[in-house]
């Protein structure tokens, strides 16, 4: 038998997580967070004119938030986004090649941001958000690195045309701030947010 910690909601409530990401519900499962069931939130993501990325990503998370209360009122309902942003410029969730290259050849031996919106909206009304920045630098890359990367399909979908958790890991040159913000959710923070809210420590048994 094996023991370990889960994060449980106040008696009686449940957990959302109104994502489809994946990654998301890996970093939380990472902390001992179960979500009761994922129902994401689809909204439109477009950039408006001169936004600037800290905007934009509250925006983002704020709205996944009220789309997912308004068919959910009796559940904790969490949210996120994760923007990468090259000065005032929000680069895309890239969808093709050459998004995507486009992408790596701006990041390509430069300092960029990565910045996560996540929000935490609670069956009583109350609201908390955080915003989280984390500063990566890429290291140079060459047109052959970029073009393995390219190959590799890990861009696909990604804020920023990479996944720093797959191969792009070998272009980080320096990272200043929370890892798992940039892979999509920081945890350190979003942990402090469930507890604030009620959340309980217990402990869970398993048989592997």
């Amino acid at each position: 038998m094996e023991s370990r910690a889960l994060l449980a909601p106040p008696r009686g409530a449940s957990l959302v997580l109104a994502s489809a990401s994946p990654r998301r519900r890996d970093l939380l499962a990472q902390i001992g967070v179960i979500p009761d069931r994922v129902d994401p939130s689809d909204i439109d993501e477009t950039p408006r004119p001169r936004e600037l990325p800290r905007v934009y990503a509250a925006r983002m998370a704020i709205g996944k938030a009220e789309v997912a209360r308004a068919r959910i009122n009796d559940a904790f309902i969490l949210t996120a986004d994760t923007v990468v942003a090259c000065g005032r410029r929000i680069l895309p969730k890239t969808e093709n090649a050459a998004e995507a290259k486009a992408c790596l050849a701006l990041l390509s031996g430069r300092r960029h941001r990565v910045l996560g919106a996540v929000v935490l909206d609670a069956p009583d009304g109350r609201r908390v958000e955080r915003l989280v920045i984390t500063a990566v630098t890429f290291k140079r890359l060459s047109p052959e690195e970029i073009d393995f990367y390219i190959a590799s399909e890990e861009w696909r979908g990604k804020a920023g045309g990479y996944a720093i958790q797959g191969r792009a890991g070998a272009f980080v040159s320096a990272l200043n701030g929370s890892y798992p913000n940039v892979v999509g959710l920081p945890l350190a923070e979003t942990y402090a947010m469930l507890r604030g809210f009620g959340f309980t420590l217990a402990s869970a048994t398993s048989d592997v």
